[in-house]
């Protein structure tokens, strides 16, 4: 179907001879994958538009309270008119008293793939399953059609839910709001709405060029540029756009030079979590654009932009960046050729040389290095399509399949090898956090002197450094042609010297046909292996590095993948990068500079994790690591043998959330990992006082753990009521719900106990035992969870209600008893909360849970004093009972 009859009721809403909105009728650029777009609307109410490219046109859904992680949360999706192609590049405001009046932020796009051959038939059918790569969602979603609409309705309501997949997050699906940064600006929502900052970059139009900053849809007049262009207006009746660059004051410096990310040398690929690039055979570049002056210097420093003029005057095209690649030399087969580069060096004929450019480090005023390489790359391929920059700069492509079928192609083209990264992983200087993989094996060495038989070259006498001593490696003797001794020949003669370099008793003797050299040159050689003597065999030349002094060679042997990747801490927290004249470099951790909590180091205890705790004060990491310090036993004793998810703040609350579920290998050694049946990755888990510690190192704000027994992930432990509130409803009406579920468990010889939950709400929480002679099942327990909240939604209709349809929600209670699931969680008793206020979920007594309970006054600040003199809880290692009669009361209690 044509997409003009599809836009027919987004006309009837529009009158175009009086607004600027787009009719449909600007080209877009064509599309092999369909695409989406997610703009954040503050309107009447915030909401987030959710639309899905299809047939010419974008399918569009109002998502009420926003797109969410979690696969157990069901997101109102009110289906609305088809929308044009071109709204999908709109950032501004529509002016309030006009249809859809309020700020609109483009806060995801990219594409989207349905799961099913024919998706117009499956929204037909109601329910379409697709997969979303955005710059923010991604994995598995579904829409399903709400049944039972009536004749005449005319909302067409939908429910968005997530997929459980890698991209999923239990009990924190919402984190993924915080973000208020358009993916397409920069720029929040109060600065689109003032017209500031920079105008969006564009993603569906063919146009290249970002749209105003001030554009505003009026119902009777375009955007000010708009009408400039048009000349409706002049330049001086015309309110003057903000500058699209940066304000100078947020423009950060960007640095002459920053110190490469560097590899470790790996016997294969690593595992799942990596994405894989081909390695090249040349010389690390770092490229600098600084107002059309460019400069390239090698991985030490060193400003080699006079050799390669040709990539410079291509880059000098490009904006203010900073590019980290590779320069090559492609050998007739359209192979990299580190000879090839050799030759064309010596003859200076470099014109044909390539720049692999596979990382951006810094762009329009902004470092990239704490972003992610997943965006880092996106926005270094979108830069250099957009500029049209010429072959000899070349986007490095990355593969996400497995690596070692990478490696296998990489083989089969006689390549190098290839280079594995995170794509999640932010830009670490002078770390070797990027695994390398040889196709064959490969040594840098120092030479120590040539042989030669008359006036005849022979060989090279190679070395490596071992101890600050330069220890014999054995005679690198092919590779060498005429054309190679030409070149190399008068580089030895010139550092020849009477001294032999070697070191140790395997260093070679003078003899006939021995010439020595001072040890300044490094040759790249290709070898078969290390002998039992430490000697390289069948070893042949490759070339002359002059990108890297000779005191830095030693043995290059590949570790063991399994390693590094237990060393590797990938979800450690990042260290941030200083500039130190001009150079970024990462400081070395300083005992002066940091803390030290139950023998932990807590790296930048400063930092702020919430902006305030009530007093007007910040709490610092190293406050939350005093904090657990407090109240860490207590906490223990909850969490103790169950798998955990932790909610991270690296950077604080008001920056980006991490909610993760799987521990890794490479973290604290203090932080357990715990293998769970039907998942390969391995979980987290904190059993120890000073694990909690390393949680705090790691800016962990949240904990959640599974309600399962200790040390028994299959078995329940115990029950959790989840008492969530409609924000019209009266804290005192929650604490009677409480109170009331108390008396019903009670009745079922339960006993309980009461908790807040660090937000609105407050948990009812029952420790269970076990059954003698058999085990108990989570379905069990989820079923009489239902039940006893059905009983008092059924009981209290006016006051309580079992489902999340926020149409009915309005005055009531949701009684949540979906905690009581296998992979459920629920925050941890006193583990404290990533919201205003660092409040915390704090135990009670039940003579607490009574009129006048303000939650708010439990803060990581004030909580440790409270607990002290506090007596809640404090049975609740002995109030374990059997559900099997609890089971069996409640069926009673239906039965009469």
């Amino acid at each position: 179907m044509a997409a003009e009859p599809k836009l027919s009721s987004y006309r009837a809403k529009r009158d175009f001879t009086k607004t600027a909105e787009p009719s449909g009728e600007t080209r877009v650029a064509p599309s092999e994958v369909r695409r989406f777009v997610i703009q954040k609307h503050r309107a009447t109410r915030l909401h987030y538009d959710f639309r899905l490219e299809l047939d010419g046109v974008f399918k569009s859904w109002a998502v009420t309270r926003g797109p969410s992680l979690d696969p157990h949360d069901k997101r109102l999706a009110v289906e609305v008119e088809d929308h044009p192609l071109d709204y999908g590049d709109f950032e501004g405001t529509i002016p309030k008293g006009q249809y859809g009046g309020g700020t609109v932020q483009l806060w995801d796009r990219g594409y989207w793939m349905p799961e099913d051959d024919d998706p117009e038939a499956a929204i037909k059918s109601g329910e379409l399953k697709f997969v979303l790569e955005g710059e923010r969602l991604h994995g598995g979603f579904v829409l399903v059609r709400i049944k039972g609409r009536r004749h005449g309705d005319k909302k067409n309501n939908w429910l968005l839910i997530k997929h459980r997949d890698q991209f999923s997050k239990d009990g924190f699906g919402d984190a993924i709001l915080a973000e208020d940064r358009s993916v397409a600006s920069g720029r929040a929502m109060a600065q689109i709405a003032e017209g500031k900052g920079r105008g969006p970059e564009p993603f569906m139009l063919t146009r290249k060029k970002a749209a105003a900053p001030d554009a505003v849809w009026h119902s009777n007049r375009g955007s000010a540029a708009e009408l400039r262009d048009a000349g409706v207006m002049s330049a001086a009746q015309a309110p003057k756009p903000a500058p699209i660059r940066k304000p100078a004051k947020h423009r950060a410096t960007m640095p002459a030079f920053i110190e490469p990310q560097l590899c470790r040398d790996v016997d294969r690929p690593p595992g799942s979590g990596w994405v894989h690039e081909i390695k090249f055979d040349g010389y690390r570049i770092q490229v600098r654009v600084d107002d059309g002056r460019v400069e390239m210097r090698t991985r030490k420093g060193l400003d080699w932009t006079g050799k390669f003029g040709a990539i410079a005057r291509a880059a000098a095209k490009l904006p203010d960046a900073i590019i980290d690649g590779e320069v090559v030399a492609l050998d007739d087969k359209g192979a990299p050729s580190f000879g090839a580069l050799q030759v064309a060096l010596s003859e200076g004929k470099t014109d044909k040389l390539i720049c692999f450019a596979f990382d951006l480090l810094f762009i329009d005023g902004a470092s990239l290095l704490e972003r992610p390489l997943r965006e880092r790359k996106s926005r270094l391929k979108e830069l250099l399509e957009s500029h049209a920059v010429d072959s000899r700069i070349r986007y490095v492509e990355h593969f996400d399949v497995p690596g070692e079928s990478v490696l296998e192609s990489a083989r089969r083209m006689s390549l190098e090898g290839i280079v594995s990264k995170h794509l999640e992983g932010t830009y670490r200087p002078g770390r070797r956090e990027w695994a390398k993989t040889k196709c064959r094996n490969g040594q840098e060495v120092v030479i120590g002197g040539w042989t030669s038989e008359g006036k005849r070259f022979r060989s090279l006498l190679a070395g490596v450094y071992r101890d600050k001593q330069l220890v014999y490696a054995g005679r690198v003797g092919t590779g060498f042609g005429a054309d190679v001794v030409d070149r190399i020949l008068p580089r030895l003669e010139a550092l020849e010297s009477d001294e032999n370099p070697f070191a140790g008793d395997t260093a070679p003797r003078k003899e006939v046909g021995v010439h020595w050299i001072k040890p300044e040159l490094v040759a790249e050689i290709e070898f078969g292996g290390w002998t039992t003597d430490n000697l390289v065999r069948q070893s042949s030349f490759k070339g002359l590095r002059d990108d890297k002094p000779a005191s830095e060679v030693v043995v290059e042997r590949p570790e063991p993948v399994a390693k590094f990747e237990k060393e590797e801490a990938l979800q450690e927290e990042t260290v941030p990068l200083k500039v130190r004249r001009n150079v970024v470099v990462a400081p070395a951790l300083k005992t002066g500079g940091n803390a030290m909590v139950m023998g932990t180091v807590i790296s930048h205890p400063d930092k702020a994790m919430w902006p305030d705790a009530g007093d007007g004060k910040p709490v610092t990491k190293l406050d939350l690591a005093q904090y657990y310090e407090a109240v860490g036993p207590f906490i223990i004793d909850y969490i103790r043998g169950r798998p955990s998810s932790i909610v991270r703040a690296p950077d604080g609350i008001g920056h980006e959330l991490f909610f993760q579920r799987h521990g890794l290998k490479g973290m604290s050694k203090l932080l357990k990992l715990v293998k769970v049946p039907g998942d390969h990755e391995p979980y987290l888990q904190i059993d120890s006082h000073e694990a909690l510690i390393a949680v705090a190192q790691i800016a962990g704000l949240e904990i959640h753990p599974w309600n399962c027994m200790p040390d028994e992930p299959e078995v329940p432990g115990r029950l959790v009521f989840d008492f969530d509130p409609a924000p019209d409803v009266d804290f005192d009406v929650v604490i009677e719900g409480a109170r009331e579920l108390r008396d019903r468990l009670t009745h079922l010889g339960l006993v309980s106990f009461c908790k807040t939950t660090g937000g609105k709400g407050l948990h009812v929480v029952t420790p269970l035992a076990q059954p003698k002679g058999a085990r108990l099942q989570w379905p069990i327990v989820k079923q009489f969870a239902h039940e006893v909240a059905q009983q008092m939604a059924a009981d209290n209709p006016e006051r309580y209600l079992t489902t999340m349809a926020k149409k009915a929600r309005s005055g009531k209670i949701f009684l949540d008893y979906l905690r009581n699931d296998r992979l459920s969680t629920a925050v941890a008793v006193l583990s404290p909360r990533a919201r205003e206020g660092a409040r915390v979920s704090m135990p009670l007594d039940w003579s607490q849970v009574k009129a006048g309970l303000d939650p708010a006054r439990f803060t990581v600040r004030t909580a440790p004093a409270l607990l002290a003199r506090s007596k809640a809880w404090k049975e609740y290692g002995g109030a374990e009972r059997s559900l099997v009669d609890a089971v069996r009361r409640l069926s009673e209690s239906h039965a009469a």
